[in-house]
């Protein structure tokens, strides 16, 4: 068994799909399938149901992929202690971000990173922010950045920038006019919100509960699963929506929605890492960028 068959397997498993796993990984789709057969037949088990042209994690599959991204996560972490040995012309800085930082904030920061180090490698990825902690708690990425706090016993949070979450509206929306809004207009609102599980969608249930409303008494018209499509359906006139001022800075400038007016919440962005895996100087120097940057 070898740490690519390990890698080909996991990547399977995450998209469901052959095809899709090999575009990932920059493979053919017969190399991926080859090696997942491989893999299967050396140790006379099926770790995945071939239903028709669908290929689904079994129950085996699913035990055994656990147990590989432990395998993954460790090899990671070698890899970054030999890396550090060269010190930081070389190696790779591996981070994962909610969509709101991951679009909007982290982008700028990762050029002036690898500006200074071009030696180290990027390997960025994009979720949601309880995926995000979920990676970082199981060391498949080293760093999070995140909207919103995280209370998770394993990892470290600390607070590295603040943003600012707004009502917006279409120029149609009755809101558009300026009225200043209260329990009342929330409460006859329609809603477009983003999936749970993101940061945003905590600010918005946050919101709510301070100002003693339910979510269920709320009338919700769809709930999407990134903020272009919620801010594309706002503009649409589905309805209002709670977001980063970040994410919606730029139909704001040329009109296309509107800040309604309420008052903004301030939404800290914060650094993960995990209290007990191993530390790499190129995680270090990253932070200590986020840091500098921050003053």
């Amino acid at each position: 068994m070898t740490l690519d068959q390990l890698r080909i397997f996991a990547e399977v498993a995450r998209q469901q799909h052959i095809t899709k796993a090999a575009k990932a990984m920059n493979m053919t789709q017969s190399a991926v399938s080859a090696a997942v057969i491989a893999l299967e037949e050396r140790h006379g088990v099926a770790l995945f149901d071939r239903i028709g042209r669908s290929i689904v994690l079994n129950q085996t599959g699913t035990i055994f992929l656990e147990h590989a991204l432990q395998v993954l996560a460790e090899a990671k972490a070698a890899e970054s202690a030999l890396s550090d040995l060269a010190g930081l012309l070389r190696g790779e800085l591996s981070v994962m971000a909610s969509q709101t930082v991951g679009a909007y904030w982290l982008p700028s920061r990762l050029a002036t990173f690898h500006a200074r180090y071009p030696g180290l490698g990027l390997d960025v990825r994009i979720g949601n922010t309880e995926a995000v902690g979920d990676a970082v708690e199981a060391g498949r990425v080293e760093l999070g950045v995140v909207e919103g706090a995280v209370d998770r016993p394993a990892l470290l949070s600390r607070m590295i920038a603040t943003d600012e979450m707004i009502l917006v509206v279409s120029p149609t929306h009755p809101w558009a006019k300026g009225k200043k809004l209260g329990k009342a207009d929330f409460e006859d609102a329609t809603w477009v919100l983003r999936e749970p599980g993101s940061g945003t969608r905590l600010a918005f249930e946050t919101m709510m509960t301070k100002e003693k409303l339910k979510l269920q008494a709320l009338n919700v018209a769809i709930v999407l699963p990134g903020n272009e499509a919620v801010l594309g359906a706002v503009e649409a006139g589905m309805g209002a929506t709670l977001t980063s001022r970040s994410a919606a800075q730029t139909e704001l400038n040329s009109g296309l929605l509107v800040e309604a007016n309420a008052s903004p919440l301030p939404r800290p962005f914060f650094l993960l890492r995990h209290k007990e895996r191993y530390r790499s100087k190129a995680a270090d120097a990253f932070e200590a960028l986020l840091s500098e940057q921050a003053r």
